[in-house]
């Protein structure tokens, strides 16, 4: 059974939901509730907004004080004034709109990280336009008091741009990613055109290994098994780059002579030890940090260049080295909810 790790609501609201807080989070919920869950978005009238800024409601007061002065003093110069800014204002409304609008936003499948740790989203922005859009922020929504960081970029006239964002993975599991916010204020400032995309994919999360975890148990290790039978020269368990050193018995020449790279039979050691991490064996810890220190044997077991198996209540991986089974290990401990 999965776990699925909500991210945090973006406008908590007080207890009972009453008040201003509580209308602000209704009314949040009800909006992300209309955005349909994707990874590719493209920018179009319909869900891109704008709304004036702070200096461009200033702006438009300090348009409506000289418009008034010019009224009363007769002012050519003053409406002269008053209306080329109010010009300027509208064509920039228009630039500042079409900075975003147009834009195709696609994020890539995020990779596995360890609970307590960052996950760093990668989104490409793509543009068609024959001009560049600069002024771009990209950021994952966050809360009132705390917002998240902006992250910056320009992109070039029928072009594609890459920005990372990063939101915390707190919990093992599957997490679905918080609402993402793009935004402008290119080329004036007085007006902010954003949009919210609420992705569809997930990010598996990891335990946090146990810091400073003991050594891996030794009643886990067994001997070298099938390999050890076999005899003391090793199996052959395929090839691999030639290293300095390697006998030059163990190099496959027919490939060198084909190709001119020089590779290597990699042989299994004869005597190469199994070790099976065991639920059993973190007796006496609570079942969160049990998954901890099972995480942090596996990686250390990885690193000693082990065999190693993983038993857990109703699953059972049979011993294997190398990426795969590090990456298999570590999603069964992500994903593992009976937790006794």
């Amino acid at each position: 059974m999965s776990t699925v790790i909500e991210p945090p609501a973006a406008m908590p609201a007080p207890a009972g939901g009453r008040g201003p807080g509580g209308l602000l989070r209704r009314w949040h919920a009800w909006w992300l509730a209309r955005l349909a869950p994707t990874d590719t978005l493209t920018l179009t009238q319909r869900n891109v907004y704008i709304l004036p800024t702070a200096p461009g409601l200033l702006f438009g007061l300090t348009l409506a004080v000289l418009l008034v002065a010019s009224i009363n003093y007769q002012l050519s110069l003053g409406y002269l004034l008053t209306f080329l800014l109010a010009g300027c204002a509208v064509a920039g409304m228009h630039l500042t709109h079409a900075t975003l609008r147009g834009l195709t936003l696609h994020l890539k499948a995020p990779a596995a990280v360890f609970a307590g740790e960052a996950a760093v989203l990668e989104v490409t922005l793509t543009s068609t336009a024959r001009r560049t859009r600069h002024g771009i922020g990209l950021r994952v929504q966050g809360r009132p008091g705390a917002p998240a960081a902006w992250t910056w970029t320009d992109v070039p006239a029928q072009a594609r741009a890459s920005a990372h964002v990063s939101v915390q993975a707190p919990r093992r599991g599957w997490m679905r990613l918080p609402p993402l916010n793009a935004e402008t204020r290119f080329p004036l400032g007085i007006f902010r055109v954003w949009c919210v995309w609420q992705p569809a994919a997930r990010v598996l999360v990891y335990p946090r290994p146990e810091p400073g975890a003991p050594p891996l148990p030794a009643d886990g290790v067994l001997p070298g098994g099938a390999a050890a039978r076999r005899g003391d020269a090793g199996d052959t368990e395929g090839v691999r780059a030639y290293r300095r050193g390697d006998p030059l018995r163990h190099v496959v020449w027919k490939k060198a002579a084909k190709t001119g790279e020089l590779v290597s039979r990699d042989t299994a050691p004869a005597g190469r030890q199994q070790l099976w991490l065991d639920w059993q064996a973190t007796v006496g810890l609570a079942a969160e940090a049990r998954l901890e220190r099972l995480a942090a044997w596996v990686l250390a077991a990885e690193a000693a260049g082990l065999r190693y198996g993983l038993r857990l209540p109703g699953l059972e991986l049979p011993p294997g080295h190398g990426e795969a089974q590090l990456r298999e290990c570590l999603q069964a401990l992500a994903l593992w909810g009976n937790a006794a």
